[in-house]
């Protein structure tokens, strides 16, 4: 499921809260220099173990240097040291440090040891977090205490102040409600009848759905499950449609506690907020979020992932294994734990893990798919039919989000050479997605470059560069379309604009070396036919053909004329 969550309010999200690479000023001497230059390089780097370890080292030579601290907590939070990072915290604050995320450290630490007081006291003293962090820890520490009623008014004044938040905190209120029993509330409040939309996400929906089994309506929960997983779903869904159909009610387990409902606000704010590879900020929620529920199972996955996309795949290989192996979920871990493997160059082992669960596993299209994908990016195109073909095999119905799978079928068919097989499968692609580029775009080209169907295909492509006018690699398409269909002059500027927006790119480069030939700008034709060697080596560049147009020149190809 999309994320339903305005751009602008993952902004108010994370108003307060400024995660990152903080300035240190650099008071060491000559001794801790080169600690202070590795520490500088591990921010950068976004090794967060070494972030931790560099600065604690720096520490014992200047043990109140707020800076120091402040990265040392970070480190030891993001690399999974929570208890580390809240001591660090605490220090921070004891030196009269104004860190927002030393207060979050400690809220966190709070909830974690079931110091509600201790909660209430820190937003009494004003010690702020954010703008949903504060009123939500609030809310979930009076329910704590044992206060209901003093809970549901800390949602209710969000939701009456903050049109903004009110969707967040309507969902946390429903929750609040089914943890205590109110199931009928709870279910109301998350259709949106009662008292607003919520948009809910994934987990919201299985909260949802869980709900309805426990208030007995059965077919109500089935068909929620349906409309909003389809009629293949992935392991954990299936798992639970599986226990409706038998008429067994689902648990809800979604919150147990009040300190899993904190958790779950870290975790909705993890998942709400933007990843860019150097922001910290989705990484830390997440992390508290496992502070406070570590067998929360779809936080695993999501740390699991920022950690890759932050470059630090041990420490996702780390996070993917906690997940219990009895855990409908599990499989998604070890899914995530392949693609960290495959993305630190241990392709080998990455390609093992998959095939050795794939026979563990073999009712599943996730892993299936997955081992296509690592060895199709393998050239083991032969293997990865094979793996496509499976997952496909297992599909009772073909829904509209198995389209990427048919494609990714067809690229390896076309790759193997076997184009009878392979066009159908494209055309089945598209037949679900018309407009999808990349479609159009791959098998445009395929039949511009075996000379069939030249004006659907160029149609194709047109559309593709349409749709994506700044793709380098479709609009190289349309240009090397133009130049197989001998209109030169037409492939020039097209082909120009493709090496623009895709410069280093050797077949471009090449393609561009065509096209100047072409239309008799020799000397430029050979100085793009250098730069693309220069790019080498590229699995479809052929070095030694490069070198003779250069030593040699290019007749131009004789023009296309449609083959069918």
């Amino acid at each position: 499921m999309q994320n339903t969550i305005p751009f602008f309010v993952r902004l108010v999200l994370c108003a307060m809260v400024a995660i990152g690479p903080v300035a240190a000023q650099d008071t060491s001497s000559r001794g801790t220099a080169g600690a202070f230059l590795s520490a500088r390089i591990a921010v950068t780097e976004n090794n967060f173990s070494r972030i931790a370890a560099n600065h604690d080292r720096l520490l014992q030579s200047d043990p109140d240097n707020i800076g120091f601290l402040e990265l040392s907590m970070q480190g030891h939070l993001l690399s999974g040291n929570f208890e580390r990072a809240a001591e660090r915290a605490a220090q921070i604050l004891a030196r009269d440090g104004t860190s927002s995320t030393a207060n979050l450290v400690l809220q966190a630490d709070a909830f974690q040891r079931g110091a509600y007081d201790v909660v209430l006291s820190a937003l009494d003293a004003r010690r702020m977090t954010g703008p949903l962090t504060d009123p939500m820890a609030n809310a979930w520490a009076q329910l704590g205490r044992g206060s209901m009623s003093e809970a549901i008014a800390a949602f209710d004044e969000v939701i009456a102040d903050r049109e903004e938040l009110a969707p967040f905190a309507l969902y946390f209120k429903a929750l609040a409600f089914a943890l205590v029993g109110d199931l009928e509330r709870a279910e109301t409040l998350l259709t949106g009848e009662a008292e607003g939309p919520i948009g809910l996400t994934r987990r919201g929906v299985i909260a949802h759905v869980a709900i309805l089994s426990q208030l007995g309506r059965m077919e109500d929960a089935i068909a929620l499950t349906d409309a909003m997983f389809g009629t293949n779903p992935d392991e954990d869904v299936a798992y639970l449609r599986a226990a409706l159909q038998e008429g067994r009610a689902v648990p809800f387990e979604t919150i147990t506690s009040a300190r899993d409902g904190m958790a779950e606000t870290y975790y909705m704010l993890a998942s709400a907020l933007p990843t860019e590879r150097d922001d910290w900020l989705p990484l830390v929620y997440a992390r508290l979020a496992l502070a406070l529920r570590p067998e929360h199972a779809d936080a695993i996955l999501l740390t699991g992932q920022l950690l890759e996309r932050a470059g630090q795949f041990g420490l996702a290989d780390a996070v993917y294994d906690t997940m219990p192996r009895d855990h409908p979920q599990y499989l998604g871990a070890q899914l995530g734990k392949a693609n960290a493997l495959a993305s630190s160059g241990e392709i080998a082992a990455a390609i093992d893990n998959l095939r050795a669960l794939s026979q563990t596993k073999p009712d599943s299209v996730l892993v299936h798919s997955a081992l296509g994908d690592l060895l199709r990016r393998e050239e083991q195109f032969a293997e990865a039919e094979a793996a496509y073909a499976s997952a496909l095999a297992l599909l009772d119905t073909i829904e509209d989000r198995h389209w990427v799978l048919i494609y990714t079928r067809a690229i390896t068919l076309e790759r193997l050479g076997d184009w009878e097989r392979a066009e159908p499968e494209f055309r089945r692609a598209l037949d679900i997605v018309p407009d999808e580029p990349q479609v159009l775009n791959y098998l445009g080209y395929s039949l511009i470059d075996k000379g069939v169907k030249l004006d659907e295909a160029l149609d194709m492509i047109e559309r593709a560069v349409e749709a994506e006018p700044d793709s380098g690699f479709i609009v190289d398409s349309l240009g090397w379309a133009f130049y197989r269909l001998g209109r030169y002059e037409e492939a020039l500027p097209v082909m120009e604009r493709a090496v623009e927006l895709v410069p280093t790119d050797p077949i471009l480069n090449d393609h561009l070396g065509d096209v100047y030939w072409a239309v008799g700008r020799e000397r430029e034709a050979r100085f793009q036919w250098r730069r693309a060697l220069s790019f080498a080596p590229h699995p479809d560049l052929d070095v030694d053909r490069v070198q003779h147009k250069i030593r040699n020149g290019k007749t131009p190809p004789d023009a296309l004329t449609d083959t069918q």
